[in-house]
Parts: structure tokens; sequence; C-alpha cells
């Protein structure tokens, strides 16, 4: 029987204990999630929790988008730009960083708001179930499977080589089910599973098992009450509105943290270089520095102070120009690779919704970022934000779980399904098989697609015929 998560509750003395309140802002990136959290410290005495992997570190202010401190009007921020950025701050780290920092708030009779966009941050907190912890009490059941590999040539793969395509090649060797849950670039994750064999001998797939299997993700059972705010809005306006933010960061700065970051060769897996928008600017940046210390740009210097200011006149230079193109081509990359980041972030909360039975109250914020109009802010973000806090405040009932939604898609976490009609697109678990059924553009090729084997099999017997 899998133990609770002692970080973040199942005692059964805690299930007398009147459980603290913990309000929950999520959402995709651009949606207003921190100027919510702010502006509901005129409503509620709170202090305000980061929860966006990125912005945990220091550095990088303008590219992650961090709250400046005019931003923040005095209200309290935790968790704010405080790792270095060459550290792995997982979400275990995350989780045992912030129990603590819920319950010191907690004890000022403040309430703790956790925001951002991370939301396997956000799960680590509130479910009971990490991946770790279930190795610690899966470890003695599971410790035969050690033998399947060698432990040496694991260790060796995960801290000893710089190959990182050899991970996945050597999960799929170990542990085949693993490796076809997760996408052979997820290099996080493929560690992840790595060394959690290498340190525990346990496999990854054995862990999502039975009851393991049931419990991982669910609300139930934590230690504080939940208010789950999700801040929404629709996909097209949400593109162009974060298409514009990047511009905008240009113009604030963002040219200037790329080339102090830059370091070449760099691993782009681990800490601050992962965001989004600093990989991206590696074969300008490579190109650009090469070429100023060939002397090819003899007007420009390498004192770092006048390089960044020739970075920023590069935007200026005739529209053919090779350097211009190369870094209109990386600034699109950051707009194209943040819009498909708001998607993700929005397939997450759908899941946390199907397969979980998250309760999840839903603000649009669309009219707001189209209109930029501080009426509409207050009308139709803040006031019903505020509503649904306050009657949240005054239940004695869990909100964060919604107690008929049940197990509305079966917890079926290791199977690969393959869609024939959307080219042989491969998709892990039967939560994202459902949910890629439901999509407009599945639905469209499948009609084709039956249509054209219609028209196959029609040729094939008017040729049987003759």
């Amino acid at each position: 029987m899998m133990m609770l998560n002692p970080s973040n509750g199942g005692i059964e003395g805690e299930k007398m204990k009147k459980k603290a309140k913990v309000v929950v802002i999520m959402g995709p990136t651009g949606s207003g999630k921190s100027k919510l959290a702010v502006d509901l410290a005129s409503h509620f005495p709170v202090e305000i929790i980061n929860a966006d992997a990125m912005q945990i570190y220091s550095g990088l202010d303008v590219l992650t988008n961090k709250v400046t401190v005019d931003e923040q009007k005095g209200v309290p921020h935790h968790l704010l730009g405080t790792v270095s950025s060459d550290m792995e701050f997982t979400a275990r780290d995350f989780r045992d960083f912030t129990v603590p920092l819920i319950e010191e708030i907690v004890s000022r009779n403040h309430i703790p708001v956790l925001v951002g966009g991370t939301h396997y941050y956000i799960q680590a907190v509130v479910s009971k179930f990490l991946l770790d912890d279930a190795a610690e009490d899966t470890e003695e059941c599971c410790a035969d499977v050690a033998s399947v590999v060698d432990q040496d040539m694991v260790v060796e793969s995960v801290f000893g080589r710089d190959d990182l395509s050899h991970g996945y090649e050597l999960l799929k060797e170990l542990d085949p089910v693993a490796a076809n849950r997760i996408h052979p670039n997820n290099h996080r994750k493929i560690n992840q599973y790595l060394s959690l064999h290498a340190s525990r001998g346990v496999l990854p797939s054995k862990l999502y098992q039975g009851k393991t299997a049931e419990n991982w993700g669910c609300i139930n059972a934590s230690r504080f009450d939940y208010c789950l705010i999700c801040m929404d809005a629709e996909t097209a306006v949400l593109d162009r509105y974060v298409e514009q933010r990047v511009d905008a960061m240009v113009d604030a700065g963002l040219l200037d943290e790329v080339y102090d970051i830059y370091k070449p060769g760099a691993d782009y897996t681990r800490g601050l270089r992962q965001s989004i928008g600093v990989r991206e600017f590696e074969d300008f940046l490579k190109i650009h520095l090469s070429e100023t210390c060939a002397g090819h740009l003899t007007s420009l210097s390498n004192d770092d102070k006048v390089m960044k200011e020739n970075l920023r006149k590069i935007l200026n230079f005739p529209k053919d120009d090779k350097l211009r193109i190369i870094l209109e081509e990386a600034i699109d990359r950051v707009k194209l690779n943040t819009r498909r980041l708001l998607r993700r972030q929005k397939r997450r909360i759908s899941r946390l919704e199907t397969v979980f039975g998250w309760n999840i109250h839903y603000i649009d914020a669309t009219e707001y970022i189209l209109s930029k109009s501080e009426e509409s802010w207050n009308a139709q973000v803040v006031k019903p934000a505020s509503e649904i806090i306050r009657c949240f405040l005054e239940t004695e009932t869990e909100s964060g779980r919604d107690p008929t939604s049940g197990k509305s898609i079966e917890r079926d976490l290791w199977a690969q399904y393959v869609c024939e009609a959307c080219g042989n697109k491969i998709l892990r678990g039967r939560h994202e098989w459902e949910h890629h059924k439901q999509g407009r553009t599945h639905r469209k090729r499948t009609t084709r697609h039956k249509n054209s084997q219609t028209y196959k099999n029609r040729e094939v017997q008017e040729a049987e015929v003759k």
C-alpha cells in the first residue's frame, strides 16, 4: 500500500485539523495571472508564492517576464528570482520549499497564493504523489528489476555523457514502456527516469501501476484546502498578445540578457538556460561574435557595453543584411515557441480536470487583453475571482476536488496510441488519445481518411471485376 507523501499531507491526525486555505492561480502564459494575484491584495491579506519554473531563478528578468518591484505594489512575493541560474530546481524542490512557506504565511493570518504556469510545480504541492516519493514506497517490491541492466552503465549515462540522445536509447533498452511515455527530446524527464533507476533500482513504469496510478495527481488527502483558479483567454487572442510581448521584451533589453547568459556549448536542459528565448538566439550570437572577433565588423568593439549597443542596432540594418535576417528569425522562433507553450499549458490544465478531477474555476480575460481597459479587468476578472475566493474562505468543504468528477478518463498512463489519420501521430496515455480524438483537425482528417479508403476500396473492387 502506497504511503502518503509526508511533505504535503496524508497523516491521519491531519484529517482531524481544520485545513489551511490556499489559493492557486494557474493558466497559460500571457493570461494575467500575476496581475490578478497582486490586485487581490486589495481584497484579501495575501502573500504570493511564485510557481513559474523560470522566474524562480535569478537573472533574465525581462525574458522570463518577472513582476517588477513597481508591479508588485508592495505585496510580498516569495520564490521570485531566489535560485542560482545554474541550479536544477525540481518539482520536489519546489514542494519542499513551498509547504513550509505556506505554513509560515498562514501563521501570519495571511492567505498564500500560488501563482504560475508551471503546472507540474503546482501539482507537486497540491497532489500527494511524486515520482521519487513513490520510488521510496515501492523500492522493496521492485528491487529485483535492477538486474535488468548494468547499474554502472546507467549512472555513467546520466552523469558522465554529453550525448543527450544516448539517454533516450538507453531508456528504451532499460524500460521501453517508460520510453514510449515521453518525447525523445525531453532530456529532463529521461535523466530523471535513468537517475531514479540508478539510485533506487526501480523501473519508472513500475511506479505507475495499481494503487499508485490511481492516486497519482489526485487532490484528495492533501494537507491544505485549495481554491483553484485558471486565468484563460481565447488562443488566437493570446497568440497575438504574446507576440507583441516578445517585441516589447526586445525593446526592454532582452538581447542584453541573452548576450550575458550566452555560453558556447552550454547545457540547455538545466537551470535558467531552459527558458524560451535563450537557445533560440544561440546561432545568431555564435555567428555575430565570430564575425566580430574575426574583424569582419570593424566598427564593433569587444567591450560588453558597446557590443550590447550594437546588438540592438542590427535590427536597423538593411532588410537583406545577413545578421538582421538571422536575428529576426531568432525572434520569430521565440514567438513560435511561446505560442506552443501556451497550448501545452492549456492542454495540461484540461488534463488536471479530466484525468485528476481537479475542480477549477475559469476566469476569461479575453476582453481585457483586447481592450486593455481597467474597467473590463475589474469587472470581468478581479470581481469574479474575488467572489470565488470569498466563497471558498467561508466554506468548510474542500473546493480543490470535484466530488462529482470521479475518474472521467481511465488512468491508462503508459499505453501508446497511433493515429493513422493524422500521419501516424503518437499519443501517450489514454487521456492524450481522448483529447486528440475530440480535436477539430483530427475529425476532419478522419473523414478525409475514411473517404480516401472508401475510394481505394472501390478501385480495388473495380479492378477485380475487370
